[in-house]
């Protein structure tokens, strides 16, 4: 019984571990908040998806230490996040910047999406083309007369 204690405690310590981006002490709420901001903005390189403020892995705790430094040297938000992007790439943001290298990212679903537009359309056109042609060729001399004669009555009518 004792050492299912020890386990639990031992375990539930890890649960409650408080994140250390939230350790750091800044002069004013305005710098909390940019911290907040930046920490949720940037990408944690090891864990892909998850950002600064959640990620527990290593190389998270460095950046968020680099980013409590950099907010208290003074630096604006772009100075802080060019840095970052130069360090690790633009991988590091989580909304990259729009140039060259990202046109695909942006960009790329919204031509698959009018390419398949533009494919379901042609599909349905050709389909109604080959199946009132179909309709058409198959009637023979006879019916066509018959068919003729009825679409003379409506208009009549």
């Amino acid at each position: 019984m004792k050492w299912l204690c020890l386990t639990f405690v031992l375990f539930m310590s890890n649960a409650f571990a408080v994140v250390d981006g939230y350790q750091y002490q800044f002069e004013n709420a305005e710098l909390q908040a940019r911290f907040d901001q930046l920490a949720n903005d940037l990408r944690c390189p090891k864990c892909q998806n998850q950002n600064l403020a959640d990620s527990h892995a290593q190389v998270a705790a460095d950046l968020r230490k680099q980013l409590y430094q950099q907010i208290e040297a003074g630096k604006d938000d772009q100075q802080i996040l060019d840095y970052m992007v130069e360090r690790y790439g633009d991988f590091v943001l989580y909304r990259p910047r729009v140039n060259t290298m990202t046109y695909v990212l942006w960009f790329g679903p919204a031509l698959l999406g009018v390419v398949a537009l533009l494919t379901f359309i042609v599909i349905v056109v050709r389909r109604r083309k080959n199946t009132a042609e179909a309709a058409v060729q198959e009637l023979d001399d006879a019916q066509r007369d018959r068919l003729n004669a009825l679409l003379q009555d409506n208009k009549n009518d």
